[in-house]
């Protein structure tokens, strides 16, 4: 997917042994950007804290960042945000999310934008978003069929998620309230 053909083919084998922070695509290791922005980091808490204070009931869901998704032997990602139900591996998520948030940088937005918006549709993430904290807006994608269909671009406005384990809103306005 990332190139027709690579010097080196890595598997999760060596992955889990490097130092620092990787991802690994189609064999391709990928280094990570350096430790992200406050601002990238206080969204995502908000993130995390909006999703998690709605899953009360839910015991079946978690909301989770930065974890390895090992999505094949020499595919891993770590998204910034995820819910994912019913899933028991302590190491690393087996099965699709429900939803994955990407938080855009520079430094990510055409691996996130493309790569990994075509690997989480391939493998069925119900739920895709792409979040530019510059522009403090979201782009929710939702999986139809096999393709994800743009459901809208969020700048103030909340988000009912229909197919999910657990009900869950996001709510972009308070998300993103302290930046404005």
């Amino acid at each position: 997917m990332l190139a027709p053909q690579a010097i080196e083919y890595y598997t999760y084998n060596e992955y889990k042994e490097w130092e620092g922070e990787w991802e690994l695509i189609d064999g391709i290791p990928l280094a990570m950007s350096p430790a992200p922005l406050r601002r990238h980091q206080s969204i995502a808490t908000e993130i995390m804290y909006n999703l998690r204070e709605q899953l009360e009931e839910c015991q079946e869901c978690e909301v989770l960042g930065e974890i390895d998704y090992k999505v094949s032997n020499d595919t891993i990602l770590k998204p910034d945000i995820v819910l994912t139900c019913g899933e028991t591996n302590e190491s690393y998520l087996t099965k699709a999310p429900e939803i994955i948030v990407e938080i855009i940088s520079k430094s990510t937005a055409k691996r996130d934008e493309k790569y990994k918006f075509e690997i989480y549709e391939k493998e069925k993430v119900n739920y895709y978003i792409l979040l530019y904290p510059n522009d403090l807006r979201a782009k929710i994608y939702k999986l139809k069929g096999s393709k994800y269909d743009k459901e809208g671009d969020f700048l103030q406005e909340s988000y009912q998620f229909e197919e999910t384990t657990c009900e869950l809103t996001l709510d972009f306005a308070r998300v993103f309230k302290r930046f404005r």
